[in-house]
């Protein structure tokens, strides 16, 4: 045999050993993957719960125009916190002093079921007494609605034209004003000093929408004394009738003493 011949056989031999090795080999071994997991279902939200708040707290002091602007359906509330400067004197207690304030603000929707007109109709005075009707000068969180004592005072004064009445049933909040009866649909903005809840009415307090009731008549005035009706004798002091004795005895002593003379000139004569 030639060597070329040897060698290409030897050649081919080891190329087959080669292939063989290979071919016997197991193929390597998939990495394991790791078992399907189930997504986690968030729970049910509880109906118990009061509404959480849709606006963030922002950093930097408070501005309830702001708020109510970013929270996106409150426009006409929020023009007529500021056409009234009412925004402004609560952004001050706010931010100046630790008082709380609840704001039941109602939605664009409540101002636009009213009657054409309606708020054009309304003096400045009425404006501003209306925004502080739904604004309760204390902090009230959605549970201590529960614990309220009735009537409410609101920031538009006391007594019973310008109050509500809260009632609860659970965490359903409803609130009447004697005209208007609604009840708290979400919750706006909260924090520890002031909470904004959502209202679907506009409240109508009794002192703007009711007659007010009539002053009572004045006291009648002093004057002078009039005239004696006819044939009724006008009062007069009584007379001093104290010395009439003494002068009716001196009178009858002199016309004694006058006879008596008399009668002597006639018996000496």
């Amino acid at each position: 045999m030639r060597p070329q011949s040897f060698i290409s056989v030897l050649s081919l031999i080891l190329f087959f050993l080669h292939c063989t090795k290979t071919l016997c080999q197991s193929p390597a071994a998939a990495p394991a993957m790791a078992p399907p997991t189930t997504p986690v279902k968030a729970p049910p939200a509880d109906s118990s719960q009061a509404p959480s708040a849709q606006v963030a707290t922002s950093p930097g002091p408070v501005d309830i125009n702001k708020i109510l602007q970013k929270a996106g359906h409150f426009t006409v509330f929020a023009r007529l916190m500021q056409a009234t400067t009412e925004d402004t004197e609560l952004n001050k207690e706010l931010n100046n002093t630790n008082n709380g304030i609840t704001i039941l603000a109602p939605t664009d929707s409540a101002f636009s079921s009213l009657k054409a007109g309606f708020l054009n109709s309304l003096s400045d005075e009425d404006k501003t007494e209306l925004v502080k009707f739904h604004v309760l000068p204390a902090f009230i969180s959605t549970s201590q609605f529960q614990t309220v004592s009735n009537p409410v005072r609101t920031q538009a004064g006391t007594g019973p034209r310008v109050t509500l009445n809260v009632t609860t049933t659970g965490n359903f909040v409803n609130i009447s004003s004697g005209l208007t009866n609604t009840s708290i649909s979400g919750t706006v903005y909260t924090d520890s000093q002031l909470a904004i809840y959502q209202l679907d009415k506009v409240l109508y307090p009794l002192d703007i929408f009711t007659p007010k009731p009539p002053a009572p008549a004045p006291e009648p005035a002093l004057g002078k004394p009039g005239k004696a009706a006819p044939g009724v004798e006008s009062p007069t002091a009584p007379k001093d009738i104290s010395a009439a004795p003494t002068q009716l005895f001196l009178h009858d002593n002199a016309l004694l003493l006058a006879v008596s003379c008399a009668f002597a000139v006639i018996i000496y004569s």
